[in-house]
């Protein structure tokens, strides 16, 4: 008997009981959806990870961070087991140094800090940071259309990232954006703001200002009140993106270091800068100290050498590659997870096919004695079962896939690609190998749960299968 006529004799007692496939056919479609759209969001993460990998500087980019210079931001550092306790300050002449050690082909300091930003009725927080123009442009920072990366050796110029207009908020109010879903009346390209850089004065003067007054008969004297300095800027550009798409550049603001500090030394002439150290005294540091290192190495095979090297020199070493393989591990967990609740599905769907196999055996009886008789091998006989089987998987793998798109993509405008959980891109990912793999275990595991019953089929005696009713 030939593969063509093996195939029409299985169809065609498939087509016999139409309810019996169908209902079978539905279960391997919810196991094939499940276990497909399960790992779809581990793999989702994954793709988001390597988005945001590549968008901070990639594999090869190692982030060196030493003694902390102050309370600008609250800076989180986790090395794991090869953290050390700095006793130095990343300055210029360290930034140099990492630039002189072998397989490093570029290495810049950056600043960060919190400032405040008004606007009118509005007022917003923000991270700024500062990097040197070379340091800006290794980061792609993806811009909107008009844009460019500020100035190098201008005036004080931002790129503000696509999620800052929602950290502002109408003053006296404590009602953002996320609450409200609606965005203040602002146009950060075009709309010059107010940045104060001194938080500590500015809150200061809110304090006095609300003072004032107070007394007896509310005439006394009124309180000395810091001048705190209000500086203009302007967005060189914006990244591009909606307030709720999400990316690695998305909530800070960036501008140039040179800029930022001749502005900070300016207004701080004789006091401490925000972020900066200070002597036992209380004094500043004649040095101008950053918040880390960016080091980028030649290579991705190097870059564990250049990162033992700098923790040598006594700093603490954040790598990307380092970051990308201890998530890696978490995200296989969570896939293997995810995949075991869709396998259920899929298990309890080969029950389904072996029980239908089964049926359709007992149904069969006389029809497989005929076969039988009439020479029919018993290799034809496991093959047409077998097939019976795989079709059903098949089918039901198929249809299982389109209906795991749909789902993935309901996924995915449901929580705004990604920008609801935070993620960078689409949470849910169904890559053609994920599509090509389902379909076949689904086939294998029809082929099987039919295992069994064509053996039976096969055992069966020709005259007592002839003589059954």
């Amino acid at each position: 008997m030939s593969w063509m006529d093996l195939l029409r004799m299985s169809g065609s007692n498939l087509k016999r009981r139409k309810l019996r496939t169908f209902l079978t056919v539905l279960g391997v479609i919810i196991g094939t959806t499940s276990i497909v759209v399960m790992i779809s969001l581990g793999l989702g993460m994954q793709q988001s990870l390597y988005r945001q990998v590549e968008q901070s500087g990639g594999l090869t980019s190692i982030k060196v961070t030493g003694k902390s210079a102050g309370d600008s931001m609250f800076y989180y550092s986790d090395s794991g087991d090869n953290q050390v306790d700095p006793t130095q300050y990343i300055d210029d002449k360290v930034v140099e140094d990492l630039g002189n050690l072998e397989h490093v082909v570029s290495s810049y300091p950056v600043y960060e800090m919190s400032v405040i930003m008004l606007k009118g009725v509005y007022e917003g927080y923000g991270s700024l940071k500062a990097m040197p123009h070379e340091g800006l442009a290794e980061q792609n920072i993806p811009l909107a259309e008009g844009g460019s990366l500020p100035r190098k050796g201008g005036p004080l110029e931002v790129v503000y990232g696509n999620i800052v207009i929602t950290d502002f908020r109408e003053k006296g109010s404590d009602s953002y954006y996320w609450e409200t879903g609606i965005l203040p009346d602002l146009d950060l390209a075009k709309d010059s703001v107010f940045l104060i850089l001194d938080q500590d004065g500015y809150y200061n003067s809110q304090s006095s200002d609300m003072n004032i007054g107070e007394g007896a008969g509310g005439s006394g004297e009124q309180p000395a009140k810091k001048n705190v300095q209000k500086h203009v800027v302007k967005a060189s550009g914006v990244v591009e993106g909606g307030p709720d798409d999400y990316n690695s550049h998305a909530y800070y603001i960036y501008c140039d270091l040179d800029a930022l500090r001749q502005v900070l030394k300016k207004e701080f002439s004789g006091g401490v800068i925000p972020g900066q150290p200070t002597t036992k005294a209380g004094k500043p540091y004649k040095d101008f100290y950053y918040t880390y290192a960016q080091v980028k190495a030649d290579d991705i095979n190097n870059v564990n050498e250049v990162a033992d090297a700098i923790r040598q020199m006594g700093y603490n070493v954040e790598t990307n590659a380092e970051f990308l393989e201890s998530m890696q591990k978490e995200f296989a967990m969570i896939q293997a997870v995810l995949g075991g609740i869709g396998a259920v599905s899929l298990f309890v769907a080969a029950i389904g096919i072996a029980n239908t196999m089964m049926m359709s055996i007992y149904e069969r009886t006389k029809e497989i004695g005929v076969i039988k008789v009439l020479g029919c091998s018993l290799k034809n006989i496991k093959q047409m079962f077998l097939m019976e089987a795989a079709c059903i998987g098949l089918i039901g793998g198929v249809i299982g896939n389109i209906f795991s798109f749909l789902v993935s993509a309901l996924i995915n405008v449901v929580t705004g690609h990604g920008a609801v959980m935070g993620f960078d891109g689409d949470i849910s990912y169904i890559p053609l190998w994920l599509v090509l793999v389902s379909m076949l275990f689904a086939m294998m595991v029809g082929i099987t749960a039919g295992y069994f019953p064509a053996k039976r089929a096969m055992q069966l005696s020709p005259l007592a299968a002839i003589r059954s009713e």
